[in-house]
């Protein structure tokens, strides 16, 4: 099933032109990895197996993000078997975001595929996504029907795709995550874009072009545990918020202003309660609350304008995005980058 974007998606009579036969056309299939030597030999089979069924050239591109199992040895076996299958070794751990960015840079193909290698985005929809980028849409994203996750991430992940609903300024589609076909033409645009605070779904949505949702049955983890821990989450939500919103720091302007008229009106009152003759002097308590109250909120503004500044901070200092140890196969080919000696 597929759904069309609110803004972007076209239609046929909107100039959406097909595309010749995958035949002609090269696919990229980009999967970072970190410690998933439980998932990858059944991962590489059935995905291998999906790629061979298509007509037309292939290459899948992991991006080790500093793995400490067997992943890497592993990955190093299966190029070893198979010459499409490319191998990006970063130096450490630079976050899934920045592992599928460097895949991005990399990818040579005419569409390029991004997914997770748990097993949790199957291989076996890449025909339907391939499919609908040959009619013409530029990029195709996999919406979860479902999630197998706990109650707990499900509100989770529900309270966070509400909450950018409301506060971005972009359209980004509810239930949808870094699973998705993109042209090359979107590659390339991405791959222009210089931030190093990278957002894959808010970057995608941003570009624009044709766009569609196409709807999925997401499924539990193949084996092991989700790299994906509740502060990593956290973070890659705070990513978003910040990124592509700026009603932190408006809300931080309108608590100030309501705040600072609060204390006008209260000031106000005392001084009409003087000079009708109350000389009362209020309790320590009432005075106490109101100054954590006013130190909470000076706190909590700090903060946010903290996080944008660290930001700008972050980015002025132009180091590489990622550092690449070793490459099989692969040419790096960003300025986001780095070498490894």
């Amino acid at each position: 099933m597929t759904i069309e974007h609110n803004q972007t998606a076209a239609r046929q009579d909107d100039g959406l032109l097909p595309r010749p036969d995958l035949a002609s056309a090269k696919v990229s299939v980009v999967i970072p990895i970190f410690n998933e030597e439980e998932t990858l030999e059944a991962l590489v089979k059935r995905l291998i197996e999906v790629l061979e069924s298509l007509a037309g050239d292939y290459e899948v591109i992991f991006v080790d993000d500093g793995s400490r199992d067997r992943s890497l040895s592993m990955l190093r076996e299966f190029r070893a078997n198979n010459e499409r299958i490319k191998v990006i070794a970063l130096s450490r751990n630079f976050g899934h975001q920045t592992a599928i960015s460097c895949g991005l840079d990399c990818a040579t193909g005419d569409a390029v595929i991004a997914m997770d290698g748990d097993l949790q985005d199957p291989p076996e929809i890449l025909p339907e996504l391939t499919q609908r980028w040959r009619e013409g849409y530029e990029v195709v994203y996999a919406v979860r029907r479902e999630r197998k996750e706990n109650i707990f991430k499900r509100a989770a992940y529900k309270s966070f795709y509400w909450l950018m609903s409301k506060v971005s300024y972009l359209d980004i589609p509810l239930d949808t995550g870094d699973f998705s076909l993109m042209d090359r033409r979107v590659i390339d645009q991405l791959r222009a874009m210089p931030e190093r605070n990278r957002f894959v779904r808010g970057l995608r949505t941003w570009v624009g072009y044709r766009q569609i949702g196409h709807e999925y049955e997401r499924s539990s983890r193949y084996a092991g545990e989700s790299k994906f821990t509740l502060p990593k989450l956290i973070r890659l939500a705070f990513d978003g918020l910040v990124s592509y919103s700026f009603v932190p720091l408006r809300l931080v302007s309108n608590v100030g202003m309501l705040v600072s008229l609060f204390s006008l009106v209260y000031m106000l009152y005392l001084v009409v309660a003087r000079l009708m003759g109350d000389t009362t002097i209020e309790g320590w308590v009432s005075t106490v609350a109101i100054v954590l109250f006013l130190g909470g909120i000076q706190l909590l503004s700090l903060g946010i304008i903290g996080e944008y500044i660290g930001r700008i901070f972050d980015e002025v200092k132009q180091r590489p995005q990622y550092v690449v140890r070793e490459a099989l196969g692969v040419e790096v080919r960003s300025n986001r980058s780095g070498v490894a000696p």
